[in-house]
Protein backbone atom coordinates (compact mmCIF):
# COMPACT_ATOMS: atom_id res chain seq x y z
CA UNK A 1 0.00 0.00 0.00
CA UNK A 2 1.29 3.42 -1.02
CA UNK A 3 1.88 5.88 1.89
CA UNK A 4 -1.07 8.22 -0.16
CA UNK A 5 -3.25 6.19 0.60
CA UNK A 6 -2.23 5.72 4.23
CA UNK A 7 -2.40 9.46 4.98
CA UNK A 8 -4.90 10.46 2.63
CA UNK A 9 -7.88 7.95 2.51
CA UNK A 10 -8.71 9.46 6.33
CA UNK A 11 -6.97 13.03 5.30
CA UNK A 12 -9.29 15.74 4.01
CA UNK A 13 -6.52 18.35 3.04
CA UNK A 14 -3.26 17.84 1.26
CA UNK A 15 -1.94 21.24 3.48
CA UNK A 16 -4.03 23.56 6.39
CA UNK A 17 -3.07 26.79 7.48
CA UNK A 18 -4.08 28.76 10.84
CA UNK A 19 -1.96 31.94 11.27
CA UNK A 20 -2.75 34.83 13.49
CA UNK A 21 -4.56 34.59 16.78
CA UNK A 22 -7.77 36.09 17.74
CA UNK A 23 -8.10 34.14 21.02
CA UNK A 24 -5.34 31.93 22.67
CA UNK A 25 -5.25 29.44 25.07
CA UNK A 26 -1.72 28.61 26.79
CA UNK A 27 -1.83 26.36 30.18
CA UNK A 28 0.22 24.08 32.02
CA UNK A 29 -0.85 21.01 33.79
CA UNK A 30 -3.34 21.24 36.15
CA UNK A 31 -6.64 21.73 34.53
CA UNK A 32 -5.71 22.24 30.81
CA UNK A 33 -8.29 19.69 29.57
CA UNK A 34 -10.99 21.67 31.25
CA UNK A 35 -9.82 25.19 30.12
CA UNK A 36 -9.37 23.42 26.66
CA UNK A 37 -12.83 22.28 26.61
CA UNK A 38 -14.70 25.55 27.93
CA UNK A 39 -12.19 27.38 25.28
CA UNK A 40 -13.93 25.41 22.59
CA UNK A 41 -16.82 26.15 23.82
CA UNK A 42 -16.61 29.63 24.16
CA UNK A 43 -14.97 29.37 20.63
CA UNK A 44 -16.69 27.23 18.17
CA UNK A 45 -14.46 27.64 15.49
CA UNK A 46 -11.08 26.32 13.87
CA UNK A 47 -8.79 25.95 16.61
CA UNK A 48 -5.33 25.32 15.78
CA UNK A 49 -2.39 24.20 18.57
CA UNK A 50 -0.13 21.39 20.56
CA UNK A 51 -0.47 19.28 23.17
CA UNK A 52 2.93 18.79 24.96
CA UNK A 53 4.34 15.29 26.48
CA UNK A 54 4.13 16.42 30.20
CA UNK A 55 0.40 17.00 30.31
CA UNK A 56 0.63 13.16 31.40
CA UNK A 57 1.03 15.00 34.92
CA UNK A 58 -2.54 16.19 34.86
CA UNK A 59 -3.74 13.28 33.64
CA UNK A 60 -1.38 10.43 35.95
CA UNK A 61 -0.26 11.15 39.54
CA UNK A 62 3.35 12.32 38.34
CA UNK A 63 5.97 14.87 38.31
CA UNK A 64 9.15 16.02 35.97
CA UNK A 65 11.76 18.03 37.59
CA UNK A 66 13.83 17.77 34.41
CA UNK A 67 15.11 20.77 32.71
CA UNK A 68 13.23 22.01 29.76
CA UNK A 69 15.27 24.38 27.46
CA UNK A 70 12.72 24.70 24.50
CA UNK A 71 10.46 25.87 26.80
CA UNK A 72 7.02 25.39 25.12
CA UNK A 73 3.78 25.35 27.31
CA UNK A 74 2.00 22.11 27.76
CA UNK A 75 -0.69 23.29 26.29
CA UNK A 76 -0.98 25.92 23.41
CA UNK A 77 -4.24 26.85 21.01
CA UNK A 78 -5.57 29.56 19.09
CA UNK A 79 -8.57 30.53 16.74
CA UNK A 80 -7.25 31.50 13.96
CA UNK A 81 -7.36 35.11 11.84
CA UNK A 82 -6.76 33.62 8.32
CA UNK A 83 -7.57 29.58 7.71
CA UNK A 84 -6.08 28.27 4.17
CA UNK A 85 -7.56 24.55 2.59
CA UNK A 86 -5.71 23.07 0.30
CA UNK A 87 -6.87 20.19 -0.93
CA UNK A 88 -5.94 17.86 -4.37
CA UNK A 89 -8.29 20.32 -6.94
CA UNK A 90 -9.21 23.49 -5.11
CA UNK A 91 -7.73 26.01 -1.96
CA UNK A 92 -10.28 27.39 0.74
CA UNK A 93 -9.03 30.81 2.39
CA UNK A 94 -11.37 31.87 5.14
CA UNK A 95 -10.58 35.14 7.26
CA UNK A 96 -12.11 35.79 10.54
CA UNK A 97 -10.32 38.95 11.30
CA UNK A 98 -10.36 42.38 10.14
CA UNK A 99 -6.81 42.51 8.22
CA UNK A 100 -6.65 39.32 6.51
CA UNK A 101 -4.42 40.83 3.60
CA UNK A 102 -2.07 41.69 6.50
CA UNK A 103 -1.43 38.24 7.77
CA UNK A 104 -1.09 36.70 4.42
CA UNK A 105 1.60 38.76 3.68
CA UNK A 106 3.35 38.56 7.04
CA UNK A 107 2.97 34.83 5.92
CA UNK A 108 4.58 34.98 2.64
CA UNK A 109 7.17 37.18 3.88
CA UNK A 110 8.71 35.08 6.09
CA UNK A 111 8.30 32.10 3.72
CA UNK A 112 10.88 34.07 1.63
CA UNK A 113 12.97 34.91 4.56
CA UNK A 114 16.54 36.21 3.56
CA UNK A 115 18.87 34.11 5.29
CA UNK A 116 19.45 34.65 8.87
CA UNK A 117 22.66 37.02 9.42
CA UNK A 118 25.50 35.47 11.83
CA UNK A 119 24.94 31.70 10.76
CA UNK A 120 27.75 29.97 11.55
CA UNK A 121 29.04 26.04 12.58
CA UNK A 122 27.55 24.86 15.63
CA UNK A 123 28.33 21.87 17.22
CA UNK A 124 25.72 19.12 18.06
CA UNK A 125 26.08 17.14 21.29
CA UNK A 126 24.27 14.02 22.57
CA UNK A 127 22.60 13.79 26.06
CA UNK A 128 24.17 10.32 26.31
CA UNK A 129 27.30 8.74 25.54
CA UNK A 130 26.80 5.54 23.14
CA UNK A 131 28.33 3.71 26.79
CA UNK A 132 25.70 5.48 28.86
CA UNK A 133 22.89 4.83 26.69
CA UNK A 134 23.38 0.82 26.23
CA UNK A 135 23.72 1.12 29.82
CA UNK A 136 20.06 2.23 30.56
CA UNK A 137 18.99 -0.04 27.91
CA UNK A 138 20.02 -3.13 29.88
CA UNK A 139 18.70 -1.59 32.99
CA UNK A 140 15.15 -1.10 31.17
CA UNK A 141 15.73 -5.01 30.18
CA UNK A 142 16.01 -5.64 33.54
CA UNK A 143 12.93 -3.64 34.72
CA UNK A 144 11.30 -6.10 31.80
CA UNK A 145 12.33 -9.15 33.49
CA UNK A 146 11.17 -7.97 37.09
CA UNK A 147 7.49 -7.65 35.69
CA UNK A 148 7.55 -3.76 35.85
CA UNK A 149 6.91 -3.21 32.22
CA UNK A 150 6.05 -5.08 29.21
CA UNK A 151 7.29 -2.95 26.80
CA UNK A 152 9.11 1.15 27.03
CA UNK A 153 9.74 3.78 24.81
CA UNK A 154 13.19 5.60 25.63
CA UNK A 155 14.62 8.83 23.87
CA UNK A 156 18.18 10.27 24.12
CA UNK A 157 18.66 13.91 23.31
CA UNK A 158 20.34 15.83 20.41
CA UNK A 159 21.11 19.34 21.02
CA UNK A 160 23.27 22.55 20.35
CA UNK A 161 23.59 25.68 22.03
CA UNK A 162 24.10 29.22 20.62
CA UNK A 163 22.79 28.53 17.46
CA UNK A 164 21.08 30.91 14.81
CA UNK A 165 19.09 29.06 12.18
CA UNK A 166 16.55 30.30 9.61
CA UNK A 167 13.59 28.26 10.49
CA UNK A 168 11.66 28.41 7.28
CA UNK A 169 14.76 27.34 5.52
CA UNK A 170 15.70 24.80 8.00
CA UNK A 171 11.87 23.14 7.85
CA UNK A 172 12.37 23.32 3.48
CA UNK A 173 15.26 21.51 3.45
CA UNK A 174 13.75 19.04 6.32
CA UNK A 175 10.75 18.28 4.18
CA UNK A 176 12.71 17.96 0.83
CA UNK A 177 14.67 15.01 2.55
CA UNK A 178 12.04 13.22 4.66
CA UNK A 179 8.75 14.30 3.31
CA UNK A 180 6.28 12.94 5.33
CA UNK A 181 2.29 12.81 5.92
CA UNK A 182 1.89 14.50 9.14
CA UNK A 183 4.59 17.07 8.38
CA UNK A 184 4.20 20.44 10.69
CA UNK A 185 5.52 23.93 10.77
CA UNK A 186 4.48 25.30 14.00
CA UNK A 187 5.65 28.73 15.49
CA UNK A 188 4.50 30.34 18.96
CA UNK A 189 6.30 33.12 19.78
CA UNK A 190 10.06 32.67 19.53
CA UNK A 191 9.47 29.10 19.62
CA UNK A 192 9.26 26.84 16.42
CA UNK A 193 8.47 22.88 15.95
CA UNK A 194 10.13 22.07 12.47
CA UNK A 195 8.26 18.35 12.23
CA UNK A 196 8.57 16.33 9.84
CA UNK A 197 6.34 13.17 11.55
CA UNK A 198 4.89 9.91 9.60
CA UNK A 199 2.74 9.28 12.04
CA UNK A 200 -1.15 9.96 12.99
CA UNK A 201 -1.86 10.33 16.80
CA UNK A 202 -5.53 10.35 16.73
CA UNK A 203 -8.12 11.35 14.19
CA UNK A 204 -12.27 12.20 14.80
CA UNK A 205 -14.44 12.31 12.06
CA UNK A 206 -18.01 12.23 13.25
CA UNK A 207 -17.91 10.14 15.77
CA UNK A 208 -15.23 7.73 14.55
CA UNK A 209 -11.92 7.97 16.66
CA UNK A 210 -9.30 6.47 14.46
CA UNK A 211 -5.49 6.24 15.81
CA UNK A 212 -1.92 4.48 13.50
CA UNK A 213 0.86 3.84 15.78
CA UNK A 214 3.81 3.08 14.45
CA UNK A 215 6.21 0.79 15.86
CA UNK A 216 9.33 -1.38 13.80
CA UNK A 217 11.69 0.01 11.87
CA UNK A 218 14.37 -0.44 9.02
CA UNK A 219 16.23 1.19 6.97
CA UNK A 220 16.36 1.97 3.36
CA UNK A 221 18.96 1.12 0.40
CA UNK A 222 17.32 3.83 -2.54
CA UNK A 223 20.33 2.72 -4.48
CA UNK A 224 19.47 -1.06 -4.55
CA UNK A 225 15.89 -2.11 -5.16
CA UNK A 226 16.20 -6.03 -4.32
CA UNK A 227 18.19 -5.31 -0.84
CA UNK A 228 15.46 -2.42 -0.22
CA UNK A 229 12.66 -5.03 -0.63
CA UNK A 230 14.94 -7.59 1.67
CA UNK A 231 14.89 -4.95 4.47
CA UNK A 232 10.88 -4.45 3.97
CA UNK A 233 10.44 -8.30 4.27
CA UNK A 234 12.83 -8.57 7.64
CA UNK A 235 10.76 -6.21 8.89
CA UNK A 236 7.90 -7.96 8.26
CA UNK A 237 9.05 -11.14 9.54
CA UNK A 238 10.73 -9.38 12.25
CA UNK A 239 9.56 -10.89 15.78
CA UNK A 240 10.57 -8.26 17.57
CA UNK A 241 9.58 -5.53 15.69
CA UNK A 242 5.84 -7.63 15.85
CA UNK A 243 6.08 -8.09 19.58
CA UNK A 244 6.32 -4.38 19.97
CA UNK A 245 3.70 -3.57 17.56
CA UNK A 246 1.02 -5.70 18.54
CA UNK A 247 1.77 -4.50 22.41
CA UNK A 248 1.00 -0.97 21.11
CA UNK A 249 -2.08 -1.97 19.23
CA UNK A 250 -3.16 -3.42 22.54
CA UNK A 251 -2.69 -0.34 24.53
CA UNK A 252 -4.76 1.64 21.90
CA UNK A 253 -7.56 -0.83 21.97
CA UNK A 254 -7.53 -0.18 25.64
CA UNK A 255 -7.63 3.38 25.47
CA UNK A 256 -10.46 3.69 22.94
CA UNK A 257 -12.35 0.98 24.73
CA UNK A 258 -12.74 3.54 27.22
CA UNK A 259 -14.43 6.37 25.63
CA UNK A 260 -15.64 4.20 22.50
CA UNK A 261 -19.15 2.48 21.85
CA UNK A 262 -19.06 -1.11 22.99
CA UNK A 263 -18.02 -3.53 20.73
CA UNK A 264 -17.11 -0.32 18.38
CA UNK A 265 -13.41 -1.09 18.94
CA UNK A 266 -11.54 -2.68 15.89
CA UNK A 267 -7.94 -3.34 14.75
CA UNK A 268 -8.17 -2.20 10.97
CA UNK A 269 -4.87 -2.65 10.13
CA UNK A 270 -2.00 -5.21 11.99
CA UNK A 271 1.35 -4.95 10.84
CA UNK A 272 0.80 -2.45 7.71
CA UNK A 273 4.57 -1.73 6.39
CA UNK A 274 5.05 1.20 4.79
CA UNK A 275 8.20 3.42 2.81
CA UNK A 276 9.08 6.61 3.69
CA UNK A 277 12.53 8.12 2.34
CA UNK A 278 14.60 7.48 5.08
CA UNK A 279 13.18 4.11 6.58
CA UNK A 280 10.14 1.73 6.30
CA UNK A 281 7.81 1.54 9.03
CA UNK A 282 5.45 -1.15 10.82
CA UNK A 283 2.24 0.48 11.40
CA UNK A 284 -1.15 -0.34 12.52
CA UNK A 285 -4.56 0.90 12.34
CA UNK A 286 -7.41 1.08 15.20
CA UNK A 287 -10.61 2.69 15.52
CA UNK A 288 -13.74 2.94 17.49
CA UNK A 289 -17.18 4.96 17.23
CA UNK A 290 -16.91 7.66 20.69
CA UNK A 291 -19.47 7.39 22.77
CA UNK A 292 -22.42 10.05 21.97
CA UNK A 293 -22.38 11.50 25.96
CA UNK A 294 -18.87 12.53 25.53
CA UNK A 295 -16.98 15.89 24.50
CA UNK A 296 -14.44 15.27 22.11
CA UNK A 297 -11.46 15.93 24.58
CA UNK A 298 -12.44 13.15 26.36
CA UNK A 299 -11.02 11.19 24.02
CA UNK A 300 -7.36 12.66 24.30
CA UNK A 301 -7.82 12.46 27.54
CA UNK A 302 -7.73 8.64 27.51
CA UNK A 303 -5.44 8.29 24.78
CA UNK A 304 -2.82 10.73 25.94
CA UNK A 305 0.16 10.14 25.62
CA UNK A 306 -0.13 8.28 23.21
CA UNK A 307 0.87 4.36 23.28
CA UNK A 308 3.67 4.11 20.59
CA UNK A 309 5.65 6.94 22.86
CA UNK A 310 5.22 5.62 26.32
CA UNK A 311 5.13 1.81 26.10
CA UNK A 312 2.94 -0.34 28.68
CA UNK A 313 1.54 -0.74 31.13
CA UNK A 314 1.32 3.47 30.71
CA UNK A 315 1.70 4.59 34.11
CA UNK A 316 4.43 2.49 35.26
CA UNK A 317 6.20 3.17 31.84
CA UNK A 318 5.87 7.09 32.11
CA UNK A 319 7.31 6.75 35.69
CA UNK A 320 10.60 4.85 34.23
CA UNK A 321 10.91 7.27 31.27
CA UNK A 322 11.02 9.81 33.90
CA UNK A 323 13.66 8.58 35.85
CA UNK A 324 15.95 7.56 33.07
CA UNK A 325 15.58 10.31 30.34
CA UNK A 326 17.48 13.62 31.26
CA UNK A 327 15.33 16.35 29.54
CA UNK A 328 11.55 16.94 29.54
CA UNK A 329 10.29 16.06 26.33
CA UNK A 330 8.39 19.09 25.64
CA UNK A 331 6.34 19.37 23.00
CA UNK A 332 7.99 15.97 21.16
CA UNK A 333 5.97 13.32 21.54
CA UNK A 334 3.16 14.93 22.43
CA UNK A 335 0.62 15.96 19.32
CA UNK A 336 0.32 18.99 17.30
CA UNK A 337 -3.29 19.45 14.86
CA UNK A 338 -6.47 20.83 14.92
CA UNK A 339 -9.85 20.96 15.56
CA UNK A 340 -12.83 21.96 13.29
CA UNK A 341 -16.09 23.81 13.75
CA UNK A 342 -17.87 20.07 13.85
CA UNK A 343 -15.54 18.96 16.70
CA UNK A 344 -13.80 17.04 14.51
CA UNK A 345 -9.67 16.63 14.65
CA UNK A 346 -6.52 15.63 13.46
CA UNK A 347 -3.63 15.15 15.54
CA UNK A 348 -0.15 13.76 14.61
CA UNK A 349 2.54 12.27 16.93
CA UNK A 350 5.95 15.18 17.32
CA UNK A 351 8.76 12.64 16.24
CA UNK A 352 11.55 13.41 13.53
CA UNK A 353 11.45 17.09 14.87
CA UNK A 354 13.37 19.94 15.29
CA UNK A 355 12.44 22.38 18.47
CA UNK A 356 14.38 25.48 17.94
CA UNK A 357 14.05 28.35 20.70
CA UNK A 358 15.11 31.82 18.88
CA UNK A 359 15.49 33.81 21.79
CA UNK A 360 17.77 31.62 23.37
CA UNK A 361 19.39 29.89 20.42
CA UNK A 362 19.03 26.25 21.69
CA UNK A 363 18.31 23.95 19.02
CA UNK A 364 17.20 20.08 19.97
CA UNK A 365 15.92 16.97 19.10
CA UNK A 366 15.08 13.83 20.24
CA UNK A 367 14.84 10.24 19.26
CA UNK A 368 14.48 6.36 20.27
CA UNK A 369 12.88 3.46 20.56
CA UNK A 370 10.76 1.38 21.82
CA UNK A 371 12.33 -1.45 24.29
CA UNK A 372 11.32 -5.12 24.65
CA UNK A 373 13.06 -7.53 26.85
CA UNK A 374 14.20 -9.13 23.24
CA UNK A 375 15.56 -5.79 22.17
CA UNK A 376 19.54 -5.88 21.54
CA UNK A 377 21.38 -2.76 23.34
CA UNK A 378 23.47 -1.88 20.89
CA UNK A 379 20.97 -2.43 17.55
CA UNK A 380 18.48 0.24 19.67
CA UNK A 381 21.33 2.74 20.11
CA UNK A 382 22.18 2.28 16.26
CA UNK A 383 18.33 2.66 14.97
CA UNK A 384 18.01 6.12 17.65
CA UNK A 385 20.92 7.17 15.24
CA UNK A 386 19.58 5.88 12.15
CA UNK A 387 16.00 8.35 13.56
CA UNK A 388 18.44 11.24 14.18
CA UNK A 389 20.77 11.02 10.94
CA UNK A 390 17.72 12.58 8.83
CA UNK A 391 17.83 15.77 10.76
CA UNK A 392 21.62 15.96 11.09
CA UNK A 393 21.62 16.17 7.27
CA UNK A 394 19.34 19.04 7.55
CA UNK A 395 21.77 21.05 9.90
CA UNK A 396 24.73 19.84 8.06
CA UNK A 397 23.00 21.46 5.16
CA UNK A 398 22.63 24.78 6.55
CA UNK A 399 26.41 25.17 7.93
CA UNK A 400 27.87 28.01 5.51
CA UNK A 401 31.01 26.27 2.92
CA UNK A 402 34.57 26.43 4.65
CA UNK A 403 36.35 28.11 2.21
Amino acid sequence: MDNQQYAGEHHSYECLLGAGALHRLECNAGEAFSQLKEFHIQHPDWIFGHLGYDLKNELFPLTSSHPDPTGFADMFFFVPELVIQLGRDAMHIGSYGEDHLKIFNEIVTESIEAPVPGISPFEVKQRFSREEYIGIIEQLRQHILRGDCYEINFCQQFYAEQAVISSVRTYQLLSELSPNPFAAFYKVDQRYLLCASPERYLRKEAQQLLSQPIKGTTPRDRNDQQLDEQYKAQLFNSAKDRSENVMVVDLVRNDLAIVCEEGSVKVDELFGIYSFPQVHQMISTVSGQLRSDLHWTDAIKATFPMGSMTGAPKRKVLELIEKYEAVKRGIFSGAVGYVTPDSDFDFNVVIRSILYNAADRYLSWLAGGGITFYSDPEMEYEESLLKAAAIQKVLNGLMPQQP
